[in-house]
């Protein structure tokens, strides 16, 4: 059975740092895009990043020049590196993956959380 598993979340300090990790684990052929995505209180799910099997990432506009994500492939493992972190990216981060098996299919985490307060 394929799982994702995040970690990394915890409390920081406005203008600090985080590092996020997301392993896949289980039976699988490969592993095509892999992402994070984040869910405040009260508020929609929404896209932080992802990257493609190739490397090409995408950001939303709230993070770029702030947030890196990255992958390792031989590893199955996608990091975010959060920087100049805000109290508006306090959320649940949630791992996604779409995973080759059978037949492709989308993966979630179970999410990690991040607050960002003095």
């Amino acid at each position: 059975q394929v799982q994702l598993v995040e970690s990394g979340g915890g409390l920081v300090q406005p203008g600090g740092s985080l590092r996020l990790s997301c392993a896949a684990s289980g039976s699988f052929f490969s592993i095509y895009n892999m992402g994070w995505y984040r869910q405040a209180p009260g508020k929609q799910r929404e896209l932080v990043a992802t990257i493609d099997s190739g490397g090409k990432t995408n950001y939303a506009d709230s993070v770029k020049g702030r947030f890196t994500i990255s992958r390792d492939n031989a590893k199955n493992t996608v990091y975010l590196q959060m920087n100049s972190l805000k109290p508006e990216d306090t959320a649940v981060y949630y791992c996604n993956a779409i995973i080759f098996h059978i037949v492709p299919r989308e993966y979630w985490g179970r999410g990690t959380r991040v607050t960002v307060s003095s």
